[in-house]
């Protein structure tokens, strides 16, 4: 039996197609399924749905063998994984964004993010000191009540920022979905989890 956390929405969506493209005989019903722990004992499988952020915990303390995670999550976490494949699915990239005619704070201007740490190492790298506010959820909040001069987020297509009023100013990296492993399971069970590999790197090939 192999362990994998996938990530709920729209990367778990873009994963399972890939494997049945693969030729994973996942059940019909595998999508609407709204159990966290879903076995698929025809392919010795055994899927974990987590938080994007949980699924490399996972990974890295051995519950899971296999991951899909977002490289956001893999810059932000700079966990004790293997990222052994890049799926090329749920593309989007990390950016930083403001109101258009927004006034910066001159001595350091507040950035708001989920991702603290890559935020913290973009601007360190431009030079620029800033002052770091951890936010959890809707981001594009923090500019326009005051709370920070500027956010680092996903865009996706860029239409939150959009309606929101924002403008994307900078651009950090691009970012998609990546299998990781846990080190001890790749040495355990590298058969299979070559096989994977191999299977989904055909299937991402033809794309």
């Amino acid at each position: 039996m192999i362990t994998i956390a996938m990530p709920k929405g729209r990367i778990f969506e873009e994963a399972v197609e890939l494997l049945r493209k693969a030729e994973y005989r996942l059940p019909p019903e595998f999508e609407e399924s709204r159990k966290l722990i879903i076995d698929v004992p025809e392919e010795e499988m055994r899927f974990i749905l987590a938080k994007p952020m949980d699924v490399v915990t996972y990974v890295e303390h051995g519950v899971a063998d296999l991951g899909i995670a977002g490289k956001d999550v893999m810059l932000e976490e700079e966990r004790d994984v293997y990222e052994i494949l890049d799926l090329k699915i749920s593309k989007c990239h990390l950016a930083v964004a403001g109101l258009p005619n927004g006034k910066v704070n001159g001595v350091a201007p507040r950035v708001a993010t989920k991702y603290p740490n890559v935020a913290s190492s973009y601007f360190r790298e431009q030079g620029e000191q800033v002052e770091i506010i951890k936010l959890n959820g809707s981001i594009e909040l923090a500019p326009l009540i005051g709370l920070a001069d500027r956010i680092v987020d996903i865009v996706s297509t860029g239409r939150t920022l959009k309606e929101n009023g924002l403008v994307e100013l900078e651009r950090i990296a691009e970012i998609t979905s990546r299998l990781i492993v846990n080190p001890v399971s790749y040495r355990m069970k590298d058969t299979k989890i070559d096989e994977m590999m191999e299977r989904l790197s055909r299937v991402i090939g033809d794309e």
